[in-house]
């Protein structure tokens, strides 16, 4: 499996890293953008360095660079996930504004039907976003906003990220046992 991970600039980069480590572990090859922000967080919010991050993934683009391969539908690639996706980056996406490389490769999985997870970071929502994150969902994508679930009791913050990172490996068909499903009552 062939997967862009896009890590933009709202809070929530956690997300993006973890996404990346797990798909490491399961041999999905990873093509990262990271946006100048997304970085920043990076700084801000976790012990990760950019380094670090960056060689989780497969290979590494650099947002301005709107002639990497996936610019192009000819590029095969199984799907794309935004994690965390920004309220600009939606913005861009669900007006089909490509001037990053992030926004383009989201445009191209829209265009070529391919699957595109926005892992959402915002609240509270004002209707401009929720307007947005319909348009996109109508053109295609999933909204997948990091909602915890706590039927499986979680006992640390990993375990609240795990399963947000488990719903997006389900979008794709990857196995995991990062989170304890319902079973029912």
């Amino acid at each position: 499996m062939n997967l862009i991970i896009g890590i933009s600039g709202a809070t929530g980069v956690i997300y993006g890293i973890r996404l990346l480590e797990v798909l490491k572990e399961t041999g999905v090859s990873t093509h990262l953008i990271l946006s100048e922000w997304g970085a920043k967080n990076i700084e801000i919010e976790t012990e990760y360095s950019i380094a670090q991050v960056k060689s989780l993934a497969s290979f590494v683009y650099e947002n301005n660079n709107l002639g990497a391969k996936m610019a192009s539908g000819s590029f095969p690639i199984d799907g794309m996930v935004i994690a965390p996706c920004s309220m600009k980056t939606l913005s861009g996406i669900a007006h089909g504004y490509g001037d990053s490389l992030l926004g383009r490769a989201a445009d191209v999985n829209l265009k070529e039907g391919r699957k595109l997870i926005l892992v959402i970071r915002e609240t509270p929502l004002h209707l401009i976003h929720l307007e947005n994150m319909v348009k996109t969902a109508k053109a295609g994508a999933s909204i997948l906003p990091p909602m915890p679930a706590f039927y499986h009791h979680p006992e640390k913050i990993q375990d609240i990220i795990d399963q947000t990172i488990g719903k997006i490996l389900d979008q794709f068909g990857i196995a995991h046992q990062l989170f304890r499903r319902w079973e029912g009552i």
